[in-house]
């Protein structure tokens, strides 16, 4: 399978580049001109843009893809609504292209807390990060609704608190749901799902949740 990574020098997107060059894949790695990307390998296509918000720019990157995995994320507070506008900005250069396939990274507190889920949980942790982290969670959720019209088929992966440790494949997921107790998921684990859901048709139009 041919696949365009976009966000390919943040932690998921690399992970991602890494396992499908693993399992044979062509990869294209989108990369921002500025940053410094020097992985070399014969499957892998690495295109330079100066940003994510221009279509026009992105045509080329995802002309010829069978399927488009996004790791595109704020790396702070105070990077503004990075998700909304890039994914705004993917989704048109696919339909001009006629890409079909994508899948792309939320956050667990976009969706709904489980209602089995801890009193810790359900009191305290969701309620103060769903606070302290507003502004980056709305523009998931505007990321979110923007997919459910931009006439692709789509996926959304909803990770927990997200880790750093070697792949394992052992993981709990839940069809648009998010999973009780589950607190955290590393990069890794969350970029082997996003490929495993890219030919999963039963996935197309729900989100995903995962955790350990």
């Amino acid at each position: 399978m041919r696949i365009t990574v976009f966000g390919a020098t943040g932690r998921i997107g690399a992970a991602a580049v890494e396992q499908a060059l693993e399992a044979g894949h062509k990869v294209v790695a989108v990369v921002r001109a500025s940053a410094q990307y020097d992985r070399e390998h014969p499957s892998l296509e690495v295109v330079k843009v100066s940003g994510l918000t221009a279509p026009a720019e992105l045509v080329a990157a995802v002309d010829g893809a069978e399927a488009v995995l996004s790791g595109v994320g704020p790396r702070g507070r105070k990077d503004g609504p990075v998700t909304s506008t890039s994914t705004r900005a993917i989704t048109q250069a696919m339909r001009e292209t006629g890409v079909r396939r994508y899948v792309g990274v939320s956050a667990a507190p976009v969706g709904p807390v489980p209602p089995d889920d801890s009193l810790l949980n359900r009191a305290f942790i969701h309620p103060f990060f769903g606070w302290f982290l507003k502004e980056t969670y709305d523009d998931l959720a505007l990321m979110e609704r923007e997919l459910a019209g931009a006439g692709i088929e789509w996926t959304i992966v909803r990770p927990p608190r997200l880790v750093s440790k070697p792949v394992t494949g052992v993981y709990r997921t839940a069809l648009d749901a998010n999973l009780p107790r589950g607190t955290s998921i590393s990069r890794e684990d969350t970029a082997h799902l996003m490929l495993a859901t890219l030919t999963d048709s039963s996935t197309v139009g729900h989100t995903l949740g995962i955790a350990y």
